[in-house]
């Protein structure tokens, strides 16, 4: 009997304490840390020729470089036998390493860019949709959420490619007339309030 009821009691515990395991994720849209050089992804605010400060490099192939991407902070607090994770999301455009060419600043050529950055901001949606439905447990959720993050990078990256590739860094008009309306389509469920 005395068995049986410690055995109910470690059940009710090890239940209690799964229950107390909160995973919070958050959107940043601002600055989750000052930052000079940094433009935080806002649907609202469209990149322009003077967010791009770096220096071009001469013997690339393309007119302009956006350099962007998405990151998150992880922050873990215990107390009472409750865990609380909280995951603050953001994305981001490097002004200091981005650039344009001279006599390249069209118009044509800032929205190529600015596709750029909403490619990293589709992928750091896809981030949050599957932060969200993980199985995240007190035992996994430090590899989970850095095997996550790495895939959708992965996914980012790939994208991008596919993105110059297929438009030849936006040369080929047809080419980028289908990713803009790719692009445009899949940021517009992401981006509606």
């Amino acid at each position: 009997m005395i068995k049986y009821i410690l055995l109910v009691f470690f059940i009710m515990t090890g239940c209690s304490a799964t229950a107390q395991f909160t995973v919070n994720i958050q959107w940043q849209s601002v600055n989750p840390g000052y930052s000079g050089d940094s433009i935080y992804y806002d649907a609202d605010r469209k990149l322009t020729w003077s967010d791009f400060k770096g220096r071009p490099v001469a013997k690339s192939p393309a007119a302009a470089i956006t350099e962007s991407g998405f990151g998150y902070r992880m922050s873990m607090k215990s107390y009472n036998n409750r865990t609380n994770i909280n995951i603050t999301v953001f994305c981001y455009f490097n002004k200091n390493q981005s650039w344009v060419k001279k006599g390249m600043k069209t118009d044509y050529a800032l929205l190529h860019e600015q596709h750029h950055f909403d490619i990293t901001y589709i992928n750091t949606c896809l981030f949050i949709q599957k932060l969200s439905a993980a199985k995240l447990t007190r035992a996994n959720f430090n590899t989970l959420v850095e095997r996550i993050h790495d895939e959708c990078f992965a996914a980012l990256n790939t994208m991008q490619d596919d993105y110059d590739g297929e438009t030849s860094n936006g040369r080929i008009e047809a080419a980028q007339m289908r990713w803009n309306k790719k692009i445009d389509a899949q940021l517009a469920p992401l981006t509606t309030n």
